[in-house]
């Protein structure tokens, strides 16, 4: 049976409401991740009100060796 380690990532969001993303920033670590094994299985975005969105919560597995 395989056996997995989970690593939790929160990315704050930018602006004065929230909601903005560094695009090119998340790409780039999401990429560092992915290169060390790791696998998004989950994001999803905290609300903080009228919709935006205060921060990204990340949830990520790779088969521990």
């Amino acid at each position: 049976m395989d056996n997995f380690e989970y690593k939790v990532v929160v990315y704050d969001t930018k602006g004065f409401w929230g909601g903005n993303i560094e695009s090119n920033q998340l790409e780039y670590q999401l990429n560092v991740l992915g290169r060390d094994g790791w696998e998004m299985i989950s994001c999803t975005s905290t609300s903080q009100m009228y919709g935006s969105s205060k921060s990204m919560v990340c949830i990520f597995k790779r088969k521990k060796n």
